[in-house]
């Protein structure tokens, strides 16, 4: 058997992508976009296949083209909300609220409100002309109308779902794709009291299915370990999402948001992967050449974005096979972040060894 061959080489500074290539909430992401194209009435494979890597807003603008520019930010920011929803519905109202236990790779997890204290203020940033769609994370509550978490913890929280419930709208899932049934039909008298019924029973059988799956935000294998080695100052992270679903997966397994950190509402932004913007604007902060910088992604969208950027791409098959990734053109392709070391020159550039 061949001995993996190990490359060696410098860069100034390292741009990560975040989920799939520092943290893994597919599930709870799929749930989500499932959930939307249930609503639509779409197929759930084909919208989770064409939304991966890509940024809510560009989704959403896609899938739902009723959606309004000034709606969009608060748009973007209820989808998200339905991300980390999925994602700590189980450990707050299912099983694991029950026994007490974290799944591996996570940390102890914050509510749906108090995951909130966690998000910086989007107000305003420096280098940034226009304020964002919230002053604060989850704040003034009281003065909107409650979010889509406050909204689906209350009825976890208050109401117990009748069994003939779910039975009447079951929810059909292969492989952790989401989709309703609704079997009855109705003559037209009835059918609008029928159809609140439905409506009804469908968000009950919803609810329950979010709390019975764990989809728990977990820390992918080597991610510590690479970012621990990394001086502060050296490395940003660029995602496809806004801040509320960053900066939520991070704190949610650990990671403490580096001071650069380029999220999809960044209004600076003029396009998102798989055009280069988000890691241009990266390294810019950092004060580096992204031409000098090392790109690590997941998705074929990202990927694709590294290269333009003119960056050393290392791509993970964290969330795609390998035959989908290996020919957009990444420098190296490795399984996960285990197969890089990274280390500190005296002259303060990153020297990298990728084991392939």
């Amino acid at each position: 058997m061949q001995s993996p061959s190990v490359h060696a080489f410098y860069a100034d500074a390292v741009l990560f992508d975040m989920d799939g290539t520092l943290t893994d909430s597919i599930a709870a992401v799929e749930a989500a976009w499932g959930k939307v194209a249930t609503d639509l009435g779409l197929d759930p494979a084909y919208v989770i296949a064409a939304t991966h890597g890509k940024r809510a807003i560009d989704n959403l603008a896609h899938f739902r083209p009723e959606i309004k520019p000034h709606e969009m930010d608060d748009e973007v920011r209820k989808f998200e909300e339905s991300i980390l929803f999925f994602a700590d519905a189980y450990n707050l109202h299912g099983n694991g609220s029950r026994t007490g236990l974290c799944p591996e790779g996570s940390v102890s997890l914050p509510t749906p409100l108090e995951s909130g204290e966690n998000t910086p203020d989007l107000s305003m940033t420096p280098d940034s002309s226009l304020p964002s769609s919230r002053s604060s994370s989850f704040a003034a509550i009281s003065s909107r109308r409650p979010s889509f978490a406050t909204r689906l913890t209350s009825r976890l929280t208050m109401t117990t779902l009748p069994e003939a419930s779910v039975h009447d709208s079951p929810i059909i899932e292969e492989d952790g794709i989401l989709s309703f049934e609704t079997p009855h039909s109705y003559a037209p008298t009835d059918l609008k009291a029928k159809s609140d019924e439905v409506r009804q029973h469908q968000l009950e059988a919803w609810q329950t299915e979010a709390a019975g799956v764990d989809r728990s935000v977990r820390i992918l294998p080597g991610v510590k370990r690479i970012m621990g080695s990394i001086p502060e100052g050296k490395y940003a992270v660029a995602t496809s999402g806004a801040k509320t679903y960053a900066y939520g997966c991070m704190t949610r397994v650990g990671i403490t948001p580096p001071k650069v950190t380029i999220t999809a509402d960044d209004k600076r932004l003029k396009a998102g992967k798989p055009a280069p913007d988000p890691f241009l604007l990266a390294a810019r902060e950092l004060g580096f050449s992204a031409s000098k910088c090392v790109v690590f992604e997941d998705s074929p969208s990202g990927i694709r974005a590294g290269l333009a950027s003119g960056a050393t791409v290392i791509a993970v098959c964290t969330s795609h096979e390998r035959s989908k990734i290996e020919g957009i053109g990444a420098h190296y392709i490795v399984e996960n972040m285990e197969s890089v070391k990274c280390g500190v020159c005296e002259d303060g550039r990153l020297k990298f060894e990728v084991r392939l």
